[in-house]
Parts: C-alpha cells; structure tokens; sequence
C-alpha cells in the first residue's frame, strides 16, 4: 500500500514541525511549507490531504481552499483548515474544507481526523 501524502500549509514554523513529526510519525509523507503561495503555484502532484491554516502572511487559508477545490487537478484533495480562532469553523466548511480543527489541538483529534479524511 502506497503511503499517503499530507501538505502542511503554515506561517508558524514551529507548529509545522510539531505536525510533520507526529503525521511522520504516524507513517505519512509529509512536506510543508510556510508560504500560501506555494499551494497557489502547485499544478499538478497534488498531495492526498492538505492541513491549512486560515490565517497565513498575505494569504486567507479559505480563498486558497475554494481555489483548490474548484480546480479540476485538485478538486479531490482533503482539506482541514486549521485556525487559533474556534469561532470561524463555519467559514472554513463554507469555503469547502472537509474539517476544521482549531488551535492548540490535542494530537488525538488531529490525528484522528487526517485518518478520517484520508479513508474517504
């Protein structure tokens, strides 16, 4: 079986690195980057799920999910954006993310819903 590949969409280098060693540890390939932009330049080689976070430098995480979503070559990606504040989740599924988790997260619900997503 094919591992399944995970984007860390983040400005905070710290919670990348905190993601990509649980989510590596877990037995996924992972790659991260810390620009919005990097998602915005992606054409192809899209990743199995993408973990975004709302409020990147210059970049609104929801305007990138809705691009993502309505483009043909990545339409199929999971998306879970992620936010320090727990009262948007509702613009987050608005603008066509799979889930929402909100920071801190505990590292169960964080995990427990990449392997949700990634078994649709």
């Amino acid at each position: 079986m094919q591992q399944k590949k995970i984007m860390i969409a983040d400005d905070d280098a710290a919670i990348v690195d905190v993601i990509e060693l649980i989510l590596s540890f877990e037995g996924y390939t992972v790659r991260s980057t810390l620009k919005g932009e990097t998602l915005m330049d992606m054409n192809d080689n899209f990743p199995d799920l993408i973990l975004l976070d709302i409020w990147m430098s210059g970049w609104d995480g929801r305007e990138i999910c809705k691009k993502l979503k309505l483009a043909e070559a990545s339409k199929e990606t999971r998306i879970i954006l992620t936010s320090a504040s727990k009262d948007i989740e509702f613009s987050a599924i608005e603008a066509g993310a799979d889930d929402f988790i909100a920071k801190p997260f505990d590292i169960k619900d964080l995990v427990g819903k990449v392997k949700k997503q990634l078994e649709k």
